[in-house]
């Protein structure tokens, strides 16, 4: 069976994401809904330098659970819901 890179701060990253407005401050730049959160916001909720957070929201990203969209020198993350609906349904199935 595969391994599920599930932690504690990963699942944290979700469920703020779920609404970005009421866990993050008003971004600069970028639309918290639309465009997604920068990712030093999310690293200063997590409480850790900056490249601690890139390798959680990377493996986020990278498994389709996230979308990344590059705004100026900023990398904002969104959640992707129909993979997380699609992940959801594949452990209801007992994968």
């Amino acid at each position: 069976m595969p391994t599920i890179p599930v932690g504690e701060r990963r699942l944290d990253i979700l469920e703020w994401l779920k609404e970005p407005a009421r866990h993050f401050p008003p971004q600069r730049h970028g639309d918290l809904v639309e465009d997604g959160v920068d990712a030093d916001a999310i690293a200063a909720k997590l409480g850790v330098p900056r490249q601690v957070a890139d390798t959680h929201l990377s493996l986020l990203a990278g498994i389709g659970l996230l979308r990344a969209k590059r705004i100026r020198r900023r990398v904002h993350y969104r959640r992707d819901e129909i993979r997380i609906a699609e992940v959801a349904r594949m452990f209801e199935k007992g994968w």
